[in-house]
């Protein structure tokens, strides 16, 4: 659960210390990059670390209470996958897992990237290994923070303006010029927008 929800390596969450943890947040400096993440900790994960006994210095650690080492945590890692009949999924899929499903979540790849501590560019090759950036889903939530910033921001929807135009073969009325009036704008014919 630690890595669906903050979205980081094996090797920062093994070292990660309690004392990262103030009932929050996490705030970890990434060991690979040195980047570092402050990440807002959602319910379920919270839920679980408020619980969770502190046998150790370190959040995750053996069932004795003992650090981790990264040679045992994937022993015990394989053991695990096998033994729930799940194939091919390392623990370093989870990283990209908590990426998408952000995504899928309606997150922007900036407030992924804050998260998970991804460039912007590689958080764009995630989605793109997984078809994301033209997921219907994603595209309804865009177009839905659109209308509410425009609303907001009082922003006038109004019908176009221009000549009408009816097409002789089709009979569908369209406009020919585009614009919403009160602005100044250069006619196109070449464009057409279909009259609701």
């Amino acid at each position: 659960m630690m890595a669906l929800w903050t979205g980081q390596r094996q090797g920062d969450l093994l070292r990660l210390p309690w004392s990262a943890y103030d009932g929050e947040r996490i705030t970890l400096k990434q060991g690979k990059t040195g980047v570092r993440v402050w990440i807002p900790i959602g319910e379920p994960l919270k839920a679980l670390l408020d619980a969770a006994p502190r046998k150790g210095r370190t959040i995750l650690t053996t069932e004795a209470g003992k650090l981790w080492t990264e040679t045992g945590f994937r022993a015990s890692w394989r053991t695990a996958v096998k033994r729930d009949g799940i194939n091919g999924v390392t623990f370093h899929d989870l990283r990209g897992t908590a990426v998408t499903r952000l995504a899928l979540a309606g997150c922007s790849e900036a407030e992924i990237a804050t998260i998970t501590g991804h460039s912007m560019n590689d958080v764009g090759k995630i989605l793109d290994a997984h078809d994301l950036r033209r997921d219907s889903a994603l595209a309804r939530s865009a177009i839905q923070k659109r209308e509410a910033y425009e609303a907001s921001e009082g922003f006038a929807i109004s019908r176009p303006t221009g000549a009408c135009y009816t097409d002789s073969e089709t009979g569908k009325s369209a406009v020919k010029s585009i614009g919403s009036g009160g602005g100044t704008r250069t006619p196109d014919t070449r464009i057409m927008i279909p009259l609701l």
